[in-house]
């Protein structure tokens, strides 16, 4: 019988053919963290009274959510992690390094055939280059680096194809927003994605990354693609280790086929306050927004700024609105810089803060006032998600997010394009 690629990946690494619905025990090629979650996974490595991490090779802790630390009872959590990468010999990412979701890929962690976990939900994002990446808990992450296994229900899986040529102004964050309004915020619970077709090979890598990072936000617990020409061309650039693209077979069983045609796609709004609370833009109204947000782990990429710039280039954001962007890291801001693009975004008036994810997470930067709306390119909208329960969260693309900040309202980008 074929198989997917969840199969074959969790399979390989159990070393046994593995189906959906098997419980399998695998090896992993790689384990990270972040401040949010590393404290409690340190703390519950003593009490397993664990010694060492079995693989430090291939463990990283990366300090991304409250960068640079924003009170003194973070600072403490971040003392703990950096105590315990230098005992453990864990590679530490620090303040201002990047999200943990760029730098995995980037600093060449993640290539094809790979199966890695993270105690973080947006795991999954590595799913663009062909790896079988998930979210775990902080005491699972404690275990694995103790063991360097985990134990894994291999799930079903839906393929999602994308046919058609995107029509201008939109981004894959269209055609995600899409999707999860489509089947809604429990449409793949415990499934595995498995997402292709035209319009995807059409994508570049940073965009794929998009659609992967947010297949949590339908349920599923990863969001794969195939390695395709594009795919092994970024992750040569980006890491010395062997590849092992894997592909489904043809005869490969799937719990459901979902097709999208992208080409009378508009642009998508999540409205507050669920993901799959999402509309076309045409279908949206009016609506008044203080503040916009371009960054985090699903669109802080060069790409997403690039977009924004040319939409901003000679513009000013509207009196009485603020940008707020956030380079998803280090490298990204450096090649920000160097195209111009940096200076464009604060020329128009954006506010940049330190490479990370930003006011996304809602502990420092960027906390929106009572009764204010924010436009955001972040991967969630729940109440409270920013740092405040009465404010009000839509999300939408970077063009859009730009386009927004423009007229002081959520606008169409299609008209700046």
């Amino acid at each position: 019988m074929g198989q997917t690629i969840a199969e074959k990946i969790l399979g390989s690494h159990a070393g046994k053919t593995a189906k959906a619905g098997d419980i399998v025990v695998a090896d992993l090629d790689f384990m990270i963290g972040q401040d949010g979650t590393s404290g409690v996974a340190i703390d519950s490595f003593r009490k397993m009274e664990a010694q060492k991490v079995l693989r430090p090779d291939k463990a990283a802790i990366i300090i991304d959510h409250s960068s640079p630390s924003p009170n003194s009872g973070v600072s403490a959590i971040h003392k703990k992690i950096r105590e315990f990468c230098l005992e453990q010999g864990v590679k530490l990412y620090d303040i201002g390094c990047g999200v943990c979701h760029q730098i995995t890929p980037e600093q060449g962690h993640a290539v094809p055939g790979d199966l890695i976990i993270g105690a973080d939900s947006h795991t999954c994002t590595y799913g663009a280059i062909n790896v079988f990446s998930t979210g775990i808990g902080s005491t699972d992450l404690a275990a694995a680096w103790a063991s360097g296994k985990l134990w894994f229900k291999v799930p079903e899986t839906i393929k999602v194809v994308y046919n058609g040529k995107l029509p201008k102004g939109l981004s894959s964050k269209d055609m995600v927003l899409k999707l999860i309004g489509d089947i809604g915020a429990d449409g793949a619970t415990y499934m595995a994605l498995e997402i292709g077709g035209d319009t995807i090979s059409d994508l570049s890598v940073d965009a794929r990354f998009t659609i992967s990072n947010m297949a949590i936000e339908c349920g599923a617990k990863a969001g794969l693609m195939e390695a395709d020409k594009k795919v092994l061309d970024w992750v040569k650039q980006h890491s010395k280790r062997k590849v092992n693209p894997v592909a489904a077979d043809k005869e490969a069983k799937y719990a459901k086929t979902i097709g999208i045609d992208v080409t009378k796609l508009e642009p998508q709004i999540a409205k507050p306050h669920t993901v799959d609370n999402v509309v076309p833009i045409s279908q949206l109204g009016d609506v008044t927004i203080q503040q916009g947000f371009i960054g985090t782990c699903t669109n802080g990429r060069l790409e997403d700024f690039q977009i924004a710039a040319k939409i901003l280039k000679g513009k000013k954001v509207k009196a009485g609105c603020r940008l707020i962007i956030a380079p998803a890291s280090t490298q990204i801001l450096l090649e920000m810089i160097k195209d111009g693009t940096y200076q464009t975004l604060l020329e128009a008036g954006a506010i940049a803060v330190t490479p990370g994810c930003g006011p996304c997470v809602g502990t420092h930067n960027g906390v929106p006032s009572d009764g204010e709306n924010v436009i955001s390119t972040a991967n969630r909208n729940f109440l409270g998600r920013m740092g405040n329960t009465k404010a009000f969260i839509y999300l939408g693309s970077p063009a859009t997010v730009a386009a927004s900040v423009i007229e002081g309202k959520i606008a169409d980008p299609r008209k700046y394009v």
